[in-house]
Formats: structure tokens, C-alpha cells, sequence
């Protein structure tokens, strides 16, 4: 049985055994950044970019080692809505790929809104010297902690879904 596939952090919260960390994940085309929080679930830190292979069963295998590893709880994907909070064809992927994630790892999946995720990484990229050649390396894994960490305020929060808004209390209309 694939393990579930959550848009709530409501949803979310009662699964999660205490102590457990969880993985962010910014799923691209050609990258996917990986993000991992500490076990009281209060801090997201980047932690690899992984390079799409051709085939997907080597990017499934070596998110559920990561996730492994780290004894993860987990997984919190971005949903890549538009600006108008639509969905669009990257949302059928990223919704394909969670399918496709939730057949190899028992770890819950919570799919959670990204807007602005990357334009928040490269906030954070443009407030140093990195060149763009380590800037390219670093943003997927930025974008990464920055959903998983919007994901954890949620949870500290009760916020009832994945909006960004709603994570950081506002109304979501704002």
C-alpha cells in the first residue's frame, strides 16, 4: 500500500512520531534540492541538490536513502501553484512524482505550496558574493529548507493546509 499523500499539515501532524526529522524537497526538472529539519522539527536546513537521472526509480532510491539515513519521518514537497493559487501542468508532475515516491518509501508525503520558494532562495543567494556557478548549486537546496521550514511554522501553528500565508497567519487573502 503507497503511503499517503497529504495536503494539511492538520493531516500531517498526528503521523509524526516524536523526535523524527523531516525532508523538504524542491522537485525540478533538472534538480531536485533536499532539505532537512532537526528533530524538535524547529529548523530547515539545506542539505544536498540531487541531479535528475534519466529514469526515476535512481531519484526515488536516493531520496529514501537520504530520508533513511536521517531516520525521517516525512516528506514535505513543494507544490508549485501559480500566483493565483492554480494549478498547473508542474503541479501534475510534481503530483505524478509524489505518486510515484509514496510506491517506494512508507514515509508520508505532504505536498505543500512553494510560491516564491525560489525567489526567496535566490533573496538569500543575492545577499552574498556566491558566483553563479555555486549560486546554481545552492538554490534548489534553498528553495528546499524554504518549504520545508514554511511547512514547519504550519505545524507549530496548527495551520489548517499549505499556504504560505495561512503559515505564517495571515488569512491567506492577503
Amino acid at each position: 500500500m503507497p503511503a499517503p499523500i497529504l495536503t494539511r499539515a492538520a493531516e500531517l501532524a498526528p503521523l509524526l512520531p516524536e523526535g523524527a526529522p523531516l525532508i523538504g524537497l524542491d522537485h525540478g526538472t533538472r534538480m531536485i534540492g533536499v532539505a532537512v529539519s532537526d528533530s524538535r522539527r524547529s529548523i530547515a536546513s539545506p542539505l544536498t541538490t540531487l541531479r535528475r537521472s534519466r529514469r526515476l526509480t535512481p531519484d526515488l532510491q536516493a531520496i529514501e536513502a537520504l530520508a533513511a539515513a536521517r531516520g525521517a519521518a516525512a516528506f514535505v514537497l513543494g507544490l508549485p501553484r501559480n500566483m493565483d493559487g492554480s494549478e498547473g501542468a508542474r503541479c501534475d508532475s510534481v503530483r505524478s512524482f509524489a505518486r510515484s515516491l509514496a510506491r517506494v518509501s512508507p514515509r508520508p508525503i505532504l505536498l505543500w505550496d512553494e510560491r516564491l520558494s525560489t525567489v526567496a532562495a535566490h533573496a538569500v543567494l543575492d545577499a552574498t558574493d556566491a558566483r553563479a556557478d555555486r549560486r546554481r548549486r545552492l538554490v534548489d537546496r534553498l528553495a528546499a529548507a524554504h518549504i520545508l521550514a514554511d511547512a514547519l511554522e504550519a505545524l507549530r501553528r496548527g495551520a489548517p493546509d499549505g499556504s504560505p500565508e495561512r503559515a505564517r497567519g495571515g488569512t491567506g487573502s492577503e
